[in-house]
């Protein structure tokens, strides 16, 4: 059951997500050949800090909790990469997802870039993975459902022959990192818990270029695609209002 938030929490997010959102273009704005991605995470975790911000993914989790506040995925990589001493390559795509906590509060967002030339179905497989998360949120209308939204974006991300992750979805998100309801990219119209006012959801396609199998590397953290397919992977933290959806974390 999904935890309601109130008009003023909803403003404080709003003012959050903002912030948070410009610390992820800063980040971004780094991505290149030959940087770590254990230097996008140093960079990211000082801009939360500068601004008075956690970094909500540091330490979250049990029984290893994550050693970062930026996840940083690569290629096959779906999601949970573990920053450290990788270098970032030519032809690569970049998932970074993010998290803050301030004033008591959590937004969430994710983003894929590529680094140099990247060919013709790379660049759809971005392309439909942004698309898909933004057909989430003009479907978060006061009386859908979460199959209703599930659905919309599983049948557009298949149509265009991708495939889309079953063992992860997307949450609840405000009061922490995670919270109920879990938010499926896959689903049957009118079923699962309907949109009210007050709702905040993180919406994340998780996209593949062949199957929707994950499987899990050594850290006990990095979720990979199981055949190896490239993947990508867009987020942002929403509210639902009567006038509606908010996208929090707009950059």
């Amino acid at each position: 059951m999904s935890l309601i938030k109130t008009k003023e929490e909803i403003v404080q997010l709003r003012a959050d997500g903002k912030i948070l959102a410009h610390i992820l273009k800063q980040t971004l704005k780094s991505v290149k050949v030959g940087i770590t991605t254990g230097e996008l995470n140093d960079l990211a975790e000082r801009l939360i800090i500068e601004v008075g911000g956690e970094p909500s993914f540091k330490g979250y989790g049990q029984p290893i909790p994550f050693p970062a506040g930026l996840c940083v995925s690569i290629n096959e990589e779906i999601v949970h990469g573990i920053p450290g001493s990788r270098v970032i390559k030519e032809g690569d795509i970049v998932s970074l997802d993010i998290g803050m906590k301030k004033n008591g509060l959590y937004t969430d967002m994710a983003y894929t870039i590529p680094v140099g030339k990247i060919d013709h179905q790379t660049k759809k497989l971005l392309k439909v993975t942004a698309t898909a998360l933004d057909l989430a949120i003009k479907n978060c209308v006061v009386g859908k459902t979460l199959g209703d939204i599930g659905y919309a974006v599983q049948t557009y991300v298949e149509k265009h022959g991708f495939g889309v992750v079953r063992d992860l979805v997307g949450h609840g998100v405000g009061h922490a990192v995670h919270e109920e309801p879990a938010v499926p990219n896959f689903g049957q119209p009118n079923t699962g818990e309907v949109l009210k006012v007050g709702m905040v959801l993180a919406f994340e396609p998780m996209v593949t270029m062949g199957g929707y199998e994950i499987d899990y590397r050594d850290d006990d953290w990095t979720i990979k695609t199981l055949d190896d397919s490239l993947s990508a992977h867009f987020e942002h933290s929403v509210a639902i209002t009567d006038k509606g959806p908010i996208i929090l974390t707009a950059l």
